[in-house]
């Protein structure tokens, strides 16, 4: 897949106007404040997910 996630807002100025940077893969420029920031994903937390358990701890259900 090649698709990318996009970033709402700048996460300096907290702007909507951003644009793909030519510096490569994950960068974003905002015209804005004038910055330039690079987005990456690491990888998944080892301990993992668990909704099971936080989503329905406290509700009683019907």
């Amino acid at each position: 897949m090649s698709e990318r996630a996009a970033p709402f807002y700048c996460p300096y100025c907290g702007d909507e106007d951003l644009r793909p940077s030519e510096q490569g893969h994950g960068t974003w420029e905002c015209a804005a404040c004038n910055r330039a920031f690079r987005l990456a994903f690491l990888g998944l937390l080892a301990r993992g997910v668990n909704r099971g358990s936080a989503d329905h701890e406290g509700h009683d259900h019907v």
